[in-house]
């Protein structure tokens, strides 16, 4: 954490008004939103921006003694990234015991049932609530300010009671993006024709896609997040707001609809029931129709990292709404389907037209009903982490199958099959107990199915190793970054061990999957089985609600080895994010060579280019002092700028330079390139995500737009002109 703030303390006088009853107010009266702002939160046309949200969330840390305000860390445009710890002041007193008790539960590593109850008694449930992730849906940023106000200043039974039980990390998600989207919306002096039409992305890179990088921690934003959500703070509870509802209605929100991925905590699916029907009960009764969840919305819990969806793979309960409304205002429409009760809409809204400050209510409701939830049943949702996080242990310390989709179609095909082949007479027989093939139903019968789809070598791995020896052990190391970023242990082996037949050397990285957060790191490194989704037999498929694989070790191109059996070995836990292991330093008469694999080659040739010395690539295989060498080598001659680059990118990207003799006949000089990248007004997604890795690979480059192209000439300027996955144009 870079601060913490604590909130001014109670004098005495006020000491003794807690004691009073909880009508009168037990801190000094807070500056409210429409005295800070000129506007209640939620009125028409109007929107604060980031500078002026940080100024309130500052100026009621210093007024209110329910709140810590933390700075988790800074954007990628240089922004603080605030969080706000409302809780009791007692709580606040104690916070790095709460802090200790969630984390420790969560992680649930050498504490039996007796210790985990015991903490869950003293502890408090962690809720995560956060906003403003996606900046033009302005909802969840604006309901952040007041729910943030109406926690710290309202004094009724229920606000205490949550205040008492919870410890509620009330986090903003995106500040950059608020701060361009409102200062966009605000800036035309016409409030009728105001809009959030920005040209060009909410986030730096990824714009709408920050929500794509909860499993790669690759933007300043989400890595900030992680580091709260897996490692400092390990919530029970994360609300994620986002926005617009299904048309016809007004929020869609838990539980949500098939498919749920098969490797998280089946507890993950029934956690939601509890939720959503928490939230679904409190709006009927507060009479807030328009509210739907399952098959009334198109969001499912199968994809892997989305703010919420991230969660179900550390065992924690993440709630998605998306709920509409605009501080200009809109209307609900008319969907006819919709005007009919049903199990996933239990009480429709009629058309009509819509205020933001409608949403904020709303918004703030859901917050309630989920923090009210999570106080009545505090020890349970503390207690349940632990069970969670227990299971997952033993699974990883056992052999365990994990059912997917192909397995069960391999299944029913053997099944078909059988039937197909077996007389009228056995099939008949088999009709009997059910239908199915000859003696399916005994139990002879069934468990041959059974063993077939628990064939041994379908086992879940205990272990993934990942060789330091690999070409590219570099980018290995990234990927282990980005695990722990999310929580994950990792150890390194401080000697040689062998695994699967097969020798390792020290250095080493070694992920086991005994641990509480198993799901996710099963799911960075086996593919994704997306189950077929029809509508019905034969039908359409019903498409994936977002991402339907997303396999970080293989988009990174590690090599690692799968380990099904347990494993032992010279190990040591790596604490907190590892810093990349030095690179090796051979340098020969003629200089060095670096090996094709190695990504961050490219890296060292920009940093030797922007020092006026050219690297080299070998087109052939060749041989050098007795070592074969893969055409595409690189060749980076001996010299004091060459050697200065050589030294620091061996000490800062872990790159291995080997002995050079003498420079290759072949060797080809890599002339820096003069590089575009085609943007377009309003931002691109493909572009903003290679922007960024033309930036971390130190790439000098040039961003042009649609008129820079009608403009034509542009092989006068550039070499290389890079068009983003088909949105750039």
């Amino acid at each position: 954490m870079i601060s913490l703030r604590r909130a001014t303390r109670l004098s005495a006088a006020m000491l003794f008004a807690a004691a009073l009853p909880t009508t009168l107010s037990a801190q000094p009266r807070l500056t409210s939103p429409k005295e800070f702002f000129g506007h209640d939160i939620g009125a028409d046309y109007e929107l604060p921006n980031y500078t002026k949200l940080h100024a309130f969330f500052a100026t009621i840390a210093k007024q209110s003694d329910r709140v810590i305000l933390d700075t988790i860390g800074m954007t990628e445009e240089g922004r603080p990234q605030i969080m706000a710890i409302v809780s009791s002041p007692a709580n606040l007193k104690n916070l790095a015991r709460y802090k200790e008790i969630s984390s420790r539960l969560a992680l649930a590593d050498g504490l039996d049932s007796a210790e985990a109850a015991k903490l869950a008694k003293e502890g408090k449930v962690v809720f995560w609530i956060d906003g403003g992730l996606h900046a033009t849906e302005v909802l969840g940023a604006q309901q952040l300010i007041e729910s943030f106000y109406q926690l710290t200043s309202r004094t009724d039974d229920e606000t205490m009671r949550i205040l008492n039980d919870c410890i509620i990390l009330m986090t903003h998600a995106n500040p950059d993006g608020m701060e361009l989207v409102t200062n966009w919306y605000m800036q035309e002096p016409d409030k009728l024709r105001r809009n959030t039409n920005i040209p060009r992305l909410y986030e730096k890179y990824a714009g709408h896609d920050n929500n794509r990088d909860a499993y790669m921690n690759a933007l300043a934003e989400t890595r900030n997040m992680s580091q709260q959500l897996f490692v400092e703070w390990n919530p029970q509870i994360m609300y994620n707001h986002h926005q617009t509802g299904p048309t016809g209605t007004v929020m869609a929100a838990p539980p949500y609809r098939d498919p749920a991925n098969y490797w998280f905590h089946p507890a993950m699916i029934t956690g939601l029931d509890l939720v959503g029907a928490a939230l679904n009960h409190r709006f009927v009764l507060e009479h807030k129709p328009g509210l739907t969840f399952r098959a009334g919305s198109n969001y499912s819990t199968w994809w892997n990292g989305g703010m919420r969806t991230v969660g179900y793979f550390h065992n924690q309960i993440g709630i998605l709404t998306e709920t509409i409304g605009n501080p200009t205002p809109i209307r609900v429409s008319l969907v006819p389907d919709r005007q009919l009760r049903s199990a996933g809409l239990p009480m429709p809204i009629a058309p009509q037209e819509w205020h933001f400050r409608q949403s904020i209510d709303y918004s703030v409701s859901a917050n309630y009903a989920f923090l009210d939830l999570a106080s009545r049943y505090r020890e349970t949702f503390l207690f349940n982490r632990w069970v969670m996080g227990t299971d997952q242990i033993k699974n990883g310390s056992k052999d365990n199958w994990t059912i997917s989709p192909k397995r069960v179609d391999a299944m029913i095909a053997q099944i078909t099959k059988d039937r197909a082949t077996a007389s009228p007479e056995a099939n008949r027989a088999g009709g009997a107990r059910g239908g199915a093939a000859p003696n399916i139903g005994s139990a002879v019968t069934n468990d041959r199915y059974m063993a077939e789809l628990k064939k041994p070598e379908n086992r879940d791995p205990r272990a993934y190793v990942l060789s330091s020896a690999q070409n590219d052990f570099p980018t290995a190391t990234k990927f282990i970054k980005a695990l722990q970023y999310s929580g994950i242990q990792v150890h390194r082996a401080t000697g040689s061990f062998s695994a699967n037949g097969k020798s390792f050397p020290a250095g080493s990285w070694v992920v086991m999957t005994n641990q509480a957060f198993r799901s996710h790191v099963l799911d960075m490194f086996e593919p994704q089985d997306h189950p077929n989704d029809f509508r019905y037999p034969g039908g359409p498929p019903i498409a994936p609600y977002d991402n339907a694989g997303w396999t970080l070790a293989f988009q990174m191109g590690i090599q690692f080895e799968r380990v099904l059996d347990g494993l032992t070995g010279p190990f040591e836990k790596v604490n907190g994010v590892t810093t990349m292991p030095m690179g090796t330093i051979a340098k020969g008469k003629a200089g060095y060579f670096v090996r094709p694999e190695v990504n961050d080659a490219a890296t060292v040739a920009n940093r030797l280019a922007a020092v006026k010395v050219k690297a080299s690539r070998i087109p052939t295989a060749f041989t050098d002092g007795g070592t074969a060498w893969p055409a595409g080598s690189w060749f980076i001659p001996a010299g004091g700028a060459a050697d200065k680059v050589v030294t620091q990118a061996a000490t800062d990207l872990g790159v291995n330079f080997a002995a050079a003799n003498s420079k290759p006949g072949a060797a080809q000089p890599v002339q820096p390139l003069r590089i575009a990248l085609i943007d377009r007004y309003g931002g691109s997604m493909p572009t903003g995500w290679t922007r960024l890795l033309l930036e971390k690979f130190e790439f000098a480059f040039t961003t042009i737009y649609p008129q820079d192209v009608d403009a034509g000439n542009l092989k006068a300027k550039y070499d290389v002109i890079v068009v983003g996955g088909g949105h750039a144009g």
